[in-house]
């Protein structure tokens, strides 16, 4: 999923060809199947495995001298710096861009996705996402909406209506993503104040379940038909399910119609991460993305946010990437980052001085080594 076609496709466009010429059957990412394998495949119908870095933003920077510096303050040169790093490093693709950038008892914010334009300097495959919803488990700030209501299907139009046009014929779009681990049935503690999506204490009756059902179904084909409306050429991977907390099958099962791809989050020893994956795919037959995890060799002290700058764990990534490679449905791996180190997260590939960390180079070789064997077995 590097730059080659992707690049050469974008180029074009930009050039005023007529979009019919570089449209066609392979003209956007899709799901396919590959010998044993369901997978992505690129604009050229390349058989892709989904490397993606996520949590990208410059912020960091700017709190030293290398922000000016190495990149005069220029967010495009050091746009393109970070595709050059990218492909060094392995990885395919950009995943969810927003960083967490402030967490305290007041706020946990992201920093905001990037524009259109901010992709097209990177000229790199993407996934987006649709601020539909504030529903994010570890979100402290926003009320939950009713979900099922004409308000909310008003805003969910807005949104597809004010972003979607902007990217429908954008060949280096992979997907669209909703919300990060939305709080259907559990919320952290901090958000206890703005409930839940759905009351759990009814999924104790048949009842209750089917009303779930029901609800999440409505939610799920409220968003799809918005995107439709202004969309009808890029995939859509919905929510990414937090597949380490109560996930009920309804939701799911609600999902499966109107996604194209199950996302999940899931922060757990690879062999568990191979075994729920495995499980969901198994009960949806829809392909699987696990769309942001990590290991890291000091976590320290449990909880969120860290107590202490942290390191990813190369050799257990590796573990994740070959127990993910072992699945045929599933179709990559988004590593949850960060492409820089800031005062929120406490990790990422390079320090807020832009100097590079020492376990990147054995989490490149991981890459490199994961996408050497889709290829054999894909190619």
């Amino acid at each position: 999923m590097g730059r080659s076609g992707n690049a050469l496709t974008r180029r074009a466009l930009l050039a005023g060809t007529p979009l019919a010429a570089v449209r066609g059957a392979g003209s956007f990412f899709r799901i396919g199947k590959v010998k044993r394998r369901q997978c992505l495949l690129d604009p050229a119908g390349k058989p892709v495995f989904s490397l993606a870095m996520n949590h990208i933003d410059s912020a960091a920077l700017r709190l030293t001298a290398a922000w000016q510096e190495e990149f005069g303050g220029d967010l495009r040169r050091w746009l393109r710096g970070v595709r050059r790093d990218l492909e060094a490093w392995g990885f395919n693709a950009v995943g969810w861009v927003q960083e967490y950038v402030v967490i305290n008892d007041q706020h946990h914010r992201h920093s905001r996705s990037f524009t259109p334009e901010e992709y097209g300097w990177l000229e790199f495959p993407y996934f987006h996402l649709l601020p539909f919803i504030e529903s994010h488990g570890w979100e402290i700030e926003t009320r939950l909406p009713k979900v099922d209501s004409p308000g909310f299907a008003e805003w969910c139009d807005y949104v597809a209506r004010d972003q979607c046009p902007r990217f429908r014929d954008d060949p280096s779009l992979i997907g669209y993503f909703y919300s990060d681990v939305p709080a259907w049935v559990q919320a952290g503690p901090a958000g206890a104040w703005r409930g839940t999506l759905f009351d759990a204490r009814e999924l104790e009756s048949e009842t209750g379940r089917r009303e779930l059902l029901r609800l999440a179904g409505h939610y799920y084909r409220t968003l799809h038909a918005a995107i439709r409306r202004h969309d009808p050429n890029h995939l859509i991977f919905g929510d990414r399910l937090n597949a380490n907390t109560r996930l009920p099958e309804e939701v799911v099962k609600a999902a499966l119609p109107y996604v194209d791809v199950l996302s999940f989050q899931c922060f757990s020893p690879p062999a568990q991460i191979h075994d729920t994956l495995g499980r969901w795919a198994g009960f949806s037959n829809k392909p699987v993305l696990l769309a942001d995890a990590a290991h890291w060799s000091n976590a320290g002290p449990e909880g969120w946010p860290p107590k202490q700058d942290r390191a990813h764990d190369p050799a257990l990534y590796a573990k994740t990437l070959e127990g993910l490679l072992d699945l045929p449905y599933c179709v990559g791996y988004h590593l949850c980052g960060a492409y820089l180190k800031n005062n929120a997260r406490r990790y990422g590939f390079r320090d807020a001085h832009n100097r590079v960390e020492p376990y990147v180079e054995a989490m490149a070789k991981a890459n490199r080594r994961a996408a050497a064997r889709f290829a054999r077995e894909a190619g």
